[in-house]
């Protein structure tokens, strides 16, 4: 009974270091909004909004709730949710996610779905109810654990009828295998859980370890996950006389006023050559969603999109670049300078490659994975050139959410055990029909709630290190269970025949049991390195 009390304390540390990690990475720690009240702005607690509500975002704000907006315009960066790299404009009438960023203008928003009234409460009960996060290995331990107690009752009888020596007949008493399972399987696996947690990865139950052990596929989205989904500057194509630097300089000095992915990629980009500017325009303005327009020298200046620069502004390509124009690479995204009516600058922008990513790929393999692919919804240009640069198996572009569900369905049904890896609502469906779904930290809300698993969205090496606890905890269960049967089994065997009195089995069966419990709690990515 000590013995079981000290594995039920080791248990509920554990589970509940594994519920507090996972309330914080699924959390959108928003706890107060401006809700609109008679014209007013009152600033209230999250849980007091209700559907119909209407709440005040400005610039910056994550936006806490899915609604309609009724008020005002803006751009939001929703890249977790569709795999967009740039902000998509919102005015009236527009539908917005919880998750996503304002990164510009204001917006007044009537929800549609607000959050649960504690989200905390609701995840908890998710993971203390639902029998399927438990782990296999630890509920086969369990049953056969219960199923030995008959067993035990009945061969301590027996031996007493065939010896009539209560001593060898305790022995036998003294002596249970349950107790030992029913102690080192659950300590193996939440520890295991535990450890992940200490890695940033979240692990909602022992089962998603023992898949992503014996997985076999594994699917990536792209953007967000593979690429960094931040805006860079990869080059600038002047149109006219002045140079790329001039062009960007000039760029920079509007875009700084205006903390926008794209304004931030300009800035930086100048940043980094080392080009700086007095601010000698006149008053910016600025178009939300669409650009930016100024006077420089007396000589308008406007940046931003081809429907802006080109449509609202009237802007020309000047005489003799339309070929160059139109052979401008579409792998990259456009942001378009002009000057006096004609454009001086086209500035490339692309969604760059995680620097581990190659890496991580190449690691996989060496894991043990026999299939990596791809899967994304931007062109088949941008992904060709992804794909090779990381080194997947099979890549996939222009893809429908649904078409990444019906995939891993495909390789599921064709034997193979399937993970998918994704960031955004439209990876939610795929990751839903994986054998193990895994979101990035700061991905969509939705999808951190379907995944089984959260990794840290500072580096995909997670990925491996997952790999390595999930298989070292296979290799611990299968450990424990010959140790267990063969130590217990020593020692009844030796209480039948006499050689040891049942205090001494009864002795060496907790000391076993404990030591084992205890080299159960040990970090697995040690001992693999160890070894």
């Amino acid at each position: 009974m000590f013995l079981l009390g000290i594995g039920e304390i080791l248990e509920e540390w554990t589970h509940k270091k594994s519920v507090d990690d996972l309330a914080r990475s699924m959390s959108l720690n928003i706890s107060r909004v401006w809700l609109l009240s008679e014209g007013r702005e009152v600033l209230v607690d999250t849980e007091k909004v209700r559907p119909g509500d209407q709440v005040v975002l400005r610039m910056g704000n994550v936006i806490p709730f899915d609604g309609v907006v009724v008020e005002g315009s803006g751009a939001v960066n929703q890249s977790s949710m569709t795999g967009e790299s740039l902000p998509v404009a919102k005015e009236k009438g527009g539908y917005v996610y919880a998750g996503t960023v304002l990164e510009e203008g204001q917006l007044i928003v009537c929800v549609k779905e607000s959050s649960g009234s504690n989200k905390y409460e609701k995840i908890v009960r998710m993971i203390e109810e639902s029998e399927k996060l438990k782990s296999n290995a630890e509920g086969k331990a369990a049953r056969l654990a219960d199923r030995l107690v008959p067993y035990t009752l009945f061969g301590t009888a027996l031996v007493y009828l065939l010896t009539r020596n209560v001593s060898k007949a305790l022995s036998v008493l003294m002596v249970d295998f349950s107790c030992a399972l029913k102690l080192a399987m659950p300590v193996s696996v939440l520890s295991a859980i535990r450890e992940a947690g200490s890695y940033g990865i979240t692990v909602k139950g022992g089962t998603f370890l023992e898949k992503a052990a014996e997985a076999d596929t594994i699917i990536f989205d792209k953007t967000g996950t593979l690429t960094k989904a931040r805006p860079t500057v990869v080059s600038v194509v002047p149109f006219g006389e002045e140079s790329p630097e001039e062009l960007l300089r000039i760029a920079a000095c509007l875009e700084e006023h205006f903390p926008h992915s794209m304004a931030r990629a300009v800035v930086h980009a100048a940043s980094e050559r080392g080009l700086t500017h007095e601010e000698t325009h006149s008053r910016v303005e600025y178009i939300v969603a669409h650009g930016i327009s100024s006077m420089i020298d007396g000589r308008k200046v406007v940046i931003g999109s081809y429907h802006f620069v080109f449509e609202d502004e009237g802007c020309e390509i000047p005489e003799g670049r339309k070929e160059q124009f139109d052979g401008l690479l579409e792998e990259y995204s456009h942001l378009y300078l002009a000057i006096e009516g004609k454009l001086a600058a086209v500035i490339c922008i692309e969604d760059p490659l995680r620097e581990e990513a190659a890496f991580v790929v190449a690691a996989l393999r060496k894991a043990g994975f026999s299939k990596i692919v791809m899967m994304t919804g931007d062109s088949q240009r941008i992904a060709g050139s992804i794909a090779l640069k990381v080194g997947v198996d099979e890549y996939y572009s222009e893809v429908l959410p649904e078409e990444k569900a019906d995939f891993v369905k495909k390789e599921r049904a064709s034997g193979r055990k399937v993970i998918m890896i994704g960031d955004g609502i439209n990876d939610s469906p795929a990751l839903s029909a994986a054998d193990v779904g895994i979101a990035i930290s700061d991905g969509a809300q939705i999808a951190r709630e379907i995944a089984d698993i959260t990794i840290e969205a500072d580096s995909l090496s997670g990925l491996v290190t997952l790999r390595t606890i999930s298989r070292g905890l296979l290799g611990r269960i299968r450990r424990n269970y010959i140790q267990i049967v063969g130590i217990n089994s020593g020692l009844i065997f030796l209480g039948i025949t006499g050689r040891i009195q049942p205090t001494t089995s009864a002795m060496a069966h907790n000391v076993s049991t404990l030591l084992i419990g205890l080299e159960s709690m040990k970090n697995l990515v040690k001992q693999a390195e160890q070894r």
